[in-house]
């Protein structure tokens, strides 16, 4: 499973480089002075390390919902290597993606776990299908406050994303 998540977050990452998001020529330039560009190399790598968390807190942990959600997202990013995208449709492409992965995991898969404190019997007793089906999904119980943490991780992950410049040391030009 987390072997996906680093195959999806190196998809993205492929789809970021091809939409000229990011010039990985201009950061990673033999012009540059080493140390510029090991600490270029070390941004690449934070950026790789934010898609893989942000994949992590978005993508369902384990079972049938993992795999569905997990397909989309490759197919989808598979297809988008192979597309001419504008930087700005990229970023749109990113956040339907991640919506629909943020609304399928913390409004719909989470609205369909059994979150009473009361023993299974009673939770069985008071609402058979949504423990039925939070055992049959194997799906984990979250707390309040996750999904609006996940909410303001992902906008933050995307407002950085838009706001990286597409070489170092020159304004955006987006």
């Amino acid at each position: 499973m987390r072997l996906m998540r680093l195959a999806i977050a190196a998809l993205m990452l492929m789809s970021i480089v091809r939409s000229h998001l990011i010039s990985l020529e201009a950061w990673l330039s033999r012009e540059r002075p080493p140390i510029e560009t090991c600490a270029n190399a070390a941004i690449m790598l934070t950026l790789f390390t934010a898609t893989v968390q942000v994949l992590n807190s978005l993508l369902p942990e384990q079972g049938l919902p993992f795999w569905v959600v997990g397909f989309c997202f490759f197919w989808t990013l598979w297809n988008n290597l192979f597309a001419e995208f504008e930087t700005k449709k990229m970023i749109r492409s990113f956040a339907a993606l991640f919506g629909l992965a943020f609304v399928t995991k913390y409004l719909v898969l989470a609205n369909m776990t059994a979150t009473s404190d009361a023993s299974w019997l009673t939770r069985m007793i008071q609402d058979p299908t949504k423990e039925t089906v939070t055992w049959l999904l194997d799906l984990p119980r979250y707390s309040a406050g996750t999904g609006y943490i996940q909410f303001f991780t992902l906008a933050l992950y995307l407002i950085g994303l838009y706001l990286t410049p597409r070489s170092p040391g020159k304004s955006l030009d987006r």
